[in-house]
C-alpha cells in the first residue's frame, strides 16, 4: 500500500522525491487523526479520549482498555501519548484514519457458516466510492458458495434429523441410510438451492443494512452496537422475506428421495400445483423469530469475548490476529445458533410437513407442543450435532477462500 501510493508515476520503482511526498501526505492524514483524538487540545491524548472518540465511532470500550491501546503506543512510559510517538508508531503503517485503525475488530461477513443471519458487512465511505464494497460481497460470496458446498452432507444431515424427528436416527446411520438410498451424490442434493440463494440474500441484506441505518441515525452521525442490532436484524427479516421461498426449496430437495423431484424447476412447479403459493411461505413466522435471538446473541458474545480478550491478553498490540478473529466469530455463532436453534427446527418441520406421510398439518404453536410430548425437550434441539460440527471446517474454508478471493479482485488488504 506504501508504494503503490507512494509512486505518482507509475513507473514501478519509488525514488526519493516520491517517498518524500508519501511521508509528508502521510504524516498530514496523521495529524488530523491525532488532532481528532485529543479533544482537550493539550498535545496529549490520554485514555479518557481514547474511550470518547471510539464511542464516537460505535465502538465502546473501558478505560482500562483504552490504557492497554495507549501502553503498545506509548514509549516513554507517561501513559499519555504526544505526537512524536503517535507518528513514530504509524508512519510506516499504512493507515489514514482512525475508523481503519480500529476496522479489524468488525464483526465480518466474510465468515460463512450456512446461516445468513449475522449482521451484514459495514463499508466506508472510500471503499463505497471505490467499488471495493462490490469486490468484497463478491469475495464473501464465493466463500460461501464453497463452505456451504463442502460442508452440505452435514447439513443435509442436519434437516434430515430435524424433519424425522420421531425416528431414531444417529450420525453414522444417517449418512449410510442417504448413501444406501441415493448413493455418495445425493449427499448434496439441495446444496444448488443453498448456494444460489447467497447473491440476492446478500445483495437485498446490505441495501436493506445500508437504508435501516440511516433511519435509526442522525445524518453524520456513527452506528452504536444497539442501533447495529436492529438494524442487522430488520435487514435480515427483509432478505429472508425476499428470498424464503427458495429456503423452502432447498428444505424439499434436501429431504426428498431419489427422483421425487426433477430439479429446483420441478420441485417449485410441483409445490405450486398440489399446494398453491401458500406453502412457499411455510414456517416463515419461526424464521422470522429465530432472527432476532440469533442476531443479539451472536453480536452480543462477539463483543463479549473482544472485551476479555482486551483486558486479558492484549499486551504488545491491540490487533488480535487471525486465530483470535476466527475463533470469536465461530464462538458467537455458535452460541446464536444454540438460542435460536428450536425456532429453526420449528420452521423446517412446517416447511417439509406436507412430504412426511401421515404427518398432521400443524401451525407453529402446534408443532412445539407436539415434539414436546412426543419427543421431549430434547427434540427440540434434534440434528443440532451435525450443525456444530460443520461450525469449524465452514469458518475456516469460508475465511480462507474469503481472503484468496480478496487478494485476487485487487482488495486492500485491512
Amino acid at each position: 500500500k506504501i508504494f503503490t501510493t507512494g509512486d505518482i508515476n507509475k513507473d514501478g520503482k519509488l525514488d526519493f522525491e516520491e517517498f518524500m511526498k508519501y511521508l509528508k501526505d502521510h504524516e498530514k492524514k496523521m495529524k488530523l487523526a491525532f488532532k481528532s483524538l485529543d479533544k482537550n487540545n493539550d498535545g496529549k491524548i490520554e485514555p479518557s479520549e481514547i474511550v470518547q472518540s471510539l464511542e464516537m465511532l460505535g465502538l465502546s470500550i473501558s478505560e482500562k482498555q483504552a490504557e492497554l491501546i495507549l501502553q503498545s503506543i506509548d514509549s516513554d512510559g507517561t501513559m499519555t501519548v504526544d505526537w512524536n510517538e503517535w507518528r513514530d508508531y504509524f508512519l510506516f503503517n499504512p493507515v489514514t484514519d482512525i475508523e481503519e485503525i480500529i476496522r479489524f475488530w468488525k464483526h465480518s461477513t466474510g465468515i460463512d457458516i450456512g446461516d445468513s443471519l449475522t449482521i451484514p458487512d459495514e463499508f466506508t465511505e472510500d471503499e463505497k466510492k471505490s467499488g471495493q464494497w462490490w469486490r468484497q460481497l463478491l469475495a464473501g460470496g464465493v466463500a460461501g458458495a464453497v463452505s456451504r458446498t463442502s460442508t452440505a452432507p452435514l447439513d443435509r444431515l442436519k434437516v434430515m434429523m430435524q424433519v424425522h424427528g420421531s425416528k431414531s436416527m444417529n450420525i453414522f446411520g444417517g449418512f449410510q441410510q442417504m448413501v444406501k438410498e441415493g448413493r455418495i451424490c445425493s449427499l448434496w442434493r439441495g446444496n444448488g438451492t443453498n448456494v444460489i440463494k447467497i447473491a440476492p440474500e446478500t445483495a437485498v441484506k446490505f441495501w436493506a443494512y445500508e437504508q435501516y441505518k440511516k433511519l435509526l441515525t442522525e445524518e453524520g452521525q456513527k452506528i452504536g452496537t444497539f442501533e447495529r442490532f436492529i438494524s442487522g436484524s430488520m435487514a435480515g427479516a427483509t432478505a429472508q422475506t425476499f428470498i424464503y421461498p427458495v429456503e423452502v426449496l432447498k428444505t424439499r430437495l434436501a429431504v426428498a428421495k431419489t427422483g421425487q423431484y426433477s430439479g429446483i424447476y420441478g420441485c417449485a412447479k410441483k409445490i405450486l400445483k398440489h399446494e398453491g403459493f401458500g406453502a412457499f411461505y411455510k414456517g416463515y413466522v419461526p424464521n422470522l423469530l429465530g432472527i432476532i435471538p440469533y442476531a443479539g446473541i451472536d453480536l452480543a458474545v462477539y463483543e463479549l469475548l473482544k472485551s476479555h480478550w482486551l483486558d486479558n491478553f492484549a499486551k504488545d498490540s491491540v490487533n488480535p490476529g487471525v486465530m483470535v478473529l476466527l475463533g470469536c466469530g465461530a464462538l458467537s455463532s455458535t452460541c446464536g445458533q444454540l438460542a435460536s436453534y428450536p425456532l429453526a427446527l420449528v420452521r423446517t418441520r412446517m416447511q417439509a410437513q406436507a412430504m412426511v406421510e401421515g404427518a398432521p398439518r400443524l401451525n407453529m404453536v402446534g408443532l412445539f407442543r407436539r415434539i414436546v410430548s412426543k419427543e421431549g425437550k430434547s427434540g427440540l434441539y434434534r440434528g443440532i450435532t451435525p450443525n456444530f460440527m460443520k461450525v469449524l471446517p465452514a469458518v475456516g474454508i469460508s475465511y480462507v477462500v474469503y481472503e484468496n478471493m480478496k487478494q485476487t479482485l485487487g482488495v486492500a488488504q485491512k
